[in-house]
């Protein structure tokens, strides 16, 4: 058995190790030491251990089969996400996060989910009425604002636009500011415009969270959000108190918005790049949907469409990596690794593994068949994570995501304006770092039909 410093990677600066190369540009610089020292890369940040570890036994050995050997980085980085979400599901380890998530759980069943089906599409629906054949809009802010109303609402029971805007205008304040985290200190003063409207933001989203939690609990009644669901639920006679309810609430929304918001972008994206495959895609939802709004019962019909999600969320995946710190001394394929030792899982990397997929640069939804599909190893696709901290709001981020692409591809194709830089961001997911300038084409179903004959 070797021991950590027998692991190959590459050569670090004194005292900082690879630090400075992981944060300059850590997509290709993950996917570089992947292609050069193979499944198990040793880096050092600044004095700590860390292993880069790609291949699905070893997501499998983290993530499913010893989770409780394993810390989330998230809840120990101080941060400007923990100063939001507090001690939500995110931040929170071993018992505390096992019991939080017993009682949130209820909230995300498959028969509670269906319920928010309406919400999403008469919400889509009415985004589309403001949008003109022609116009050039910024599709990450569109996306970003559509899809914070659906979690306000779900979450809140919130209908008035204008205070779905407020709420919205200060989450995004919140999070706009740059992350701190593994290898990235803190930038920014806290005399910045943007710590200030961090601030503000923070303050609005607290005033109104408690403000509604406290109102709740001194009116009763459910109105069948999630909020209310969180206030009633109970393990063993003991609920939750203000403080967990907020953070929790404060969780979701992150979480709630974020994923599925760079999803809808980078799906249109890929479509725009291969229209055979989105003239495929619009067959399939003319021919099942025949120009109706799509419903949470339509899904299962749309086959195509879900092969779509599946491959956009492989190709680029909405958290493009997790990390774990080791509790204790522990054993990863041919190395015996030391307790602290920092392990970073990464989907950007695994998903396209070219030892895994065939052709894993290839967008090509045709993969995901069942019968004539590949084979995928379990492990080798986790674009919501796997095991016990698996994302709980997954089933709401496909659903939304499928229906709400549904609804706006039967209206609109968006198109990206030519001149402007698409870039990829990784942040705490993966965004278009200039956002996604579109020019949103009317979608012409009788025409895509002619040009499949």
């Amino acid at each position: 058995m070797q021991q950590f410093n027998a692991l190959p990677g590459p050569r670090g600066l004194p005292l900082v190790g690879n630090a400075p190369q992981l944060q300059r540009n850590p997509l290709a610089f993950m996917r570089s030491t992947h292609a050069q020292y193979g499944h198990l890369v040793r880096l050092s940040l600044a004095g700590t251990p860390v292993v880069c570890a790609y291949a699905p036994e070893h997501v499998l050995y983290c993530l499913t089969e010893h989770p409780r050997d394993f810390t989330s980085l998230q809840s120990q980085q101080r941060s400007n996400m923990r100063e939001v979400l507090g001690e939500g599901l995110l931040t929170t380890e071993g018992e505390i996060h096992r019991q939080q998530r017993r009682l949130v759980q209820p909230a995300f069943h498959r028969q509670r989910i269906d319920q928010y089906a309406d919400v999403m599409v008469r919400y889509t629906e009415q985004m589309l009425e403001t949008w003109q054949p022609g116009q050039e809009l910024e599709l990450a802010s569109a996306m970003q604002h559509l899809t914070l109303r659906i979690i306000v609402h779900t979450l809140f029971s919130v209908e008035e636009l204008s205070q779905a805007n407020q709420l919205s205008e200060a989450f995004t304040a919140v999070i706009g500011r740059p992350p701190q985290g593994l290898g990235r200190p803190r930038v920014l003063s806290r005399f910045s415009a943007q710590t200030r409207d961090f601030n503000r933001g923070k303050k609005t989203l607290d005033d109104f969270v408690y403000g509604l939690i406290q109102q709740r609990r001194a009116t009763g009644g459910d109105r069948g959000d999630i909020l209310d669901m969180l206030l009633t639920a109970q393990e063993e006679g003991q609920g939750m108190s203000d403080s967990q309810v907020h953070d929790q609430v404060m969780t979701l929304v992150a979480a709630g918005h974020e994923t599925t918001q760079n999803s809808l972008c980078w799906t249109f994206y890929l479509l725009a790049q291969h229209p055979e495959i989105r003239q495929k895609l619009l067959l399939e939802l003319h021919t099942v949907l025949v120009g109706h709004t799509p419903t949470v019962a339509d899904l299962a019909r749309l086959p195509y469409l879900e092969w779509v999600m599946n491959e956009s969320w492989r190709v680029l995946p909405p958290v493009w990596r997790m990390g774990r710190r080791a509790i204790h001394d522990f054993t990863l394929g041919d190395y015996h690794l030391p307790a602290g030792t920092i392990v970073l899982l990464s989907q950007w990397v695994t998903h396209n593994d070219t030892e895994i997929w065939h052709d894993p640069q290839e967008f090509r939804p045709e993969r995901w068949d069942p019968i004539q599909g590949e084979k995928v190893p379990r492990g080798a696709y986790f674009p919501f994570g796997l095991g016990p901290r698996i994302c709980i709001g997954m089933p709401f981020a496909q659903m939304e995501t499928k229906l709400l692409l549904a609804t706006i591809l039967q209206r609109y194709t968006p198109e990206p304006v030519p001149d402007h830089p698409i870039e990829l961001l990784p942040s705490v997911t993966l965004r278009p770092k200039h956002g996604m300038r579109v020019t949103l084409n009317p979608t012409s179903i009788q025409e895509q039909m002619i040009k499949s004959v």
